[in-house]
C-alpha cells in the first residue's frame, strides 16, 4: 500500500496546511528528490516549525514534475515553504525545497530541515544520532521558575557583568547553557571573549560577512578573573554533573583571552577540584590549549566545517591560522589527556559527498578524537552553497556518512552531546 507523503506549506500568517496535490520533496545540495518513509521520522518533541518568507513550497505532481504550491480554495493569498528546526540529538538528512522570489532576504541563522505530512501526521527528514538525553530535553528548560532563579543569583553578585549578560541569554534567547548557570546544574556557559580570529559566514553572534541576521549579541567586554571565578566555583562545587564551558555562541574565540583564562582556570582549580572545565574553540591556538590543560582544563570541543581546505577557508575565513593549527590542537589535547570532541557542522549535499567523507575518514585517522558531535549547520542553504567551492560528486547521504564513520571508527562515539570521561 502506497504511503501518502504530502507537501507541507503555510500562509502569510504562518498557519500550516497539508497540500494534497503535491508529494513532498527534500533538497540535498542543489538536488531535489521525493521524500520516502524510510528517510523520515515523526517530528521530534521540542521541534519548532517556521515559515520561509517569500519562498514558494515545492513538491512533485503525479507525473513526477516539480511544481510550486499554487494556492488552496480555503486559503487567501500565496503559500510558502515550511521548515522544521530540530532539537539537539537529531541530524537532518534533507533541506527544505523552496523557490525564492527575486530580492528575498537571506534567512536567519537556523538549521532548516525538510518537513512534510505522512499519512496526515508531521514528519521531518532527519535521523536520531543520540539516545534519549534528559539533560538537553527542551522540557527541562524555560520553566516557570527560571526568571526568579535569574533574579536571585544576579542579586547576589550585582556587579558581575557576565551574570548580567547570561541573564539576557537565558531569558531572551532561551540559551540552555546560560539557563543551566541559574538552574545550577549540568553544563553552564561562561563567555569571556569579545574578539575572534575567524569571520565565519554563519557566525551567530557577530555578522562580519553580513550574510544573514545574527540571532543574538556577542559579549562586549573582557571580564575579570573574579567575575569568572565567582560563577565557575559555585557551579562546579554545587551543580549536579557540573560543567563550566568557555567558548559560547555569544562570544568570539576564547583562546584569544589566554592569560585571562590561565589565571581563571588556575584560581578555580585552587578552590575546587569538582566538575569539568571545558572549552569550545576553533582550534587555532594549540599552545594555549596545552597551557590550559596543565592548569586544570578537562575537556575540549573543536569546531570543524570541513576537512577540505577550500571549503574550510571559504566558510571560516580564518585570520592567521589554518587547518594545520586545528589539527595540532587536537593532537595536543589528546596528548594532554583531555576529553576531545569534534563539533562537526554538517550540511546535506556537502558533508555527505564522497570526497568529503573520504577526507573526513583520513582526517580522523590522523587526528583521532573520542567523540564526533554532529550538529546541523545553521545558515540559509542558498547563502552557504553560493559561498563555497563545491565540485559535483556522488552523495552518500547523511545516513551514509554516519554509517561510514561508525564502520571506520567503532570505538569513537558518534552523537550530538559531549560525553565526558
Amino acid at each position: 500500500m502506497k504511503t501518502n507523503i504530502n507537501l507541507a506549506c503555510a500562509d502569510s500568517k504562518g498557519r500550516l496546511y497539508e497540500y494534497p496535490h503535491l508529494a513532498a520533496v527534500g533538497r540535498t545540495g542543489e538536488i531535489i528528490k521525493p521524500l520516502t518513509k524510510k528517510e523520515l521520522v515523526p517530528l521530534p518533541a521540542g521541534s519548532s516549525l517556521t515559515m520561509l518568507p517569500r519562498r514558494a513550497a515545492l513538491g512533485v505532481d503525479k507525473q513526477g514534475q516539480l511544481r510550486s504550491a499554487r494556492g488552496l480554495p480555503y486559503v487567501k493569498g500565496p503559500l510558502y515553504a515550511v521548515a522544521a528546526l530540530l532539537p539537539m540529538g537529531y541530524a537532518r538528512t534533507y533541506l527544505p525545497a523552496a523557490k525564492g522570489s527575486p530580492g528575498a532576504a537571506p534567512l536567519p541563522l537556523f538549521g532548516y530541515t525538510a518537513v512534510c505530512f505522512c499519512e496526515g501526521e508531521l514528519y521531518a527528514a532527519a535521523m536520531r544520532v543520540e539516545p534519549d538525553n534528559t539533560t538537553w530535553d527542551p522540557q527541562r528548560y524555560n520553566t516557570p521558575e527560571l526568571k526568579e532563579r535569574v533574579l536571585n543569583i544576579c542579586s547576589r553578585s550585582p556587579e558581575n557583568r557576565i551574570l548580567e549578560h547570561l541573564a539576557v541569554c537565558a531569558l531572551e534567547y532561551g540559551c540552555f547553557t546560560a539557563q543551566n548557570i541559574f538552574y545550577r546544574r549540568w553544563e553552564g556557559g561562561v563567555p569571556v571573549s569579545p574578539a575572534c580570529n575567524a569571520r565565519c559566514l554563519g557566525c551567530i553572534s557577530k555578522q562580519v560577512s553580513q550574510c544573514c541576521p545574527s540571532p543574538q549579541e556577542r559579549i562586549s567586554f573582557i571580564p575579570s578573573v573574579r567575575e569568572i571565578v565567582d560563577i565557575a566555583v559555585p557551579h562546579l562545587a554545587e551543580a549536579e554533573d557540573g560543567i563550566i564551558s568557555f567558548g559560547q555562541g555569544c562570544e568570539g574565540e576564547p583562546t584569544l583571552m589566554a592569560d585571562l583564562l590561565m589565571r581563571a582556570v588556575s584560581t578555580v582549580r585552587n578552590q575546587t577540584d569538582c566538575g569539568v572545565i571545558n572549552i569550545n574553540t576553533n582550534g587555532s591556538r594549540p599552545d594555549v590549549i596545552q597551557r590550559l590543560a596543565r592548569a586544570g582544563l578537562n575537556s575540549i570541543r573543536v569546531s570543524l566545517i570541513s576537512p577540505l581546505p577550500a571549503i574550510f577557508n571559504a566558510y571560516v575565513r580564518p585570520r592567521a591560522y589554518s587547518l594545520k593549527q586545528l589539527k595540532e590542537t587536537l593532537h595536543v589535547a589528546m596528548e594532554e589527556g583531555l576529553t576531545v570532541s569534534l563539533n562537526y557542522l554538517i550540511f546535506p549535499g556537502v558533508s555527505d559527498r564522497e570526497e568529503e567523507v573520504e577526507a573526513m575518514v583520513e582526517f580522523l585517522c590522523r587526528q583521532p578524537v573520542h567523540l564526533v558531535q554532529l550538529r546541523n549547520l545553521n545558515i540559509d542553504p542558498d547563502v552557504y552553497l553560493k559561498s563555497i567551492p563545491l565540485r559535483r560528486g556522488r552523495l552518500l547521504g547523511i545516513r551514509g556518512l554516519c554509517a561510514r564513520l561508525k564502520a571506520e571508527f567503532p570505538h569513537m562515539i558518534l552523537g550530538s552531546f559531549t560525553h565526558y570521561q
